[in-house]
């Protein structure tokens, strides 16, 4: 009896593409941060993705460990970032440094990058996006720029519909069998 393990990458997909989306519209100008966009962020862009990255662990895929568990701590922190100034309990970070932050991400995710250029072009775009996404918001955090941050905001949105078609289109190939949408 062959025991088989599903495809933990359209959660862990699913969790940074919807997450990405909402806290992207948000920085495109359309809504303030709230409550939505953190629990978001804390549950399904953290604990999702973290779930999705063990899984990809017990598969024996380091890349996909590698991303979900890292992008689901990524959340989980920036999510504490935000909230626990407005406890009192830690002074907010100076945009300069939450650019270094950023920055920092950017970095990791440009190497990630490399490591899909045998992968599909969906995912490929994927993280290729969130490059410049990463690098476009420590911009903004250096300079102070709103335009810039606007412009971020909706190459988010793109990055994070990207990740969401690419969760739907693993997931259709799977119940159906076949390639429904390509990736």
């Amino acid at each position: 009896m062959e025991h088989r393990l599903a495809n933990p990458a359209p959660l862990g997909l699913m969790g940074f593409g919807m997450t990405t989306i909402l806290l992207n519209i948000h920085n495109a100008g359309f809504f303030p941060i709230g409550s939505m966009i953190l629990a978001m962020g804390f549950f399904y862009g953290g604990i999702a993705q973290i779930i999705a990255g063990i899984m990809e662990f017990k598969k024996g895929n380091t890349f996909g460990l590698t991303a979900f568990t890292s992008y689901g701590l990524f959340w989980l922190t920036l999510v504490v970032l935000i909230v626990l100034p407005k406890t009192g309990l830690a002074e907010p970070a100076p945009h300069a440094f939450m650019g270094w932050y950023l920055f920092l991400w950017g970095v990791f995710t440009l190497f990630m990058y490399l490591g899909t250029r045998e992968g599909s072009p969906v995912l490929r775009f994927v993280f290729l996006s969130l490059t410049v996404l990463f690098m476009l918001l420590a911009v903004r955090d250096w300079t102070g720029s709103e335009t810039i941050g606007t412009i971020a905001g909706f190459e988010g949105i793109i990055c994070g519909a990207s990740a969401f078609y690419l969760a739907m289109a693993e997931v259709l190939h799977e119940v159906r069998g076949r390639k429904i949408l390509p990736y």
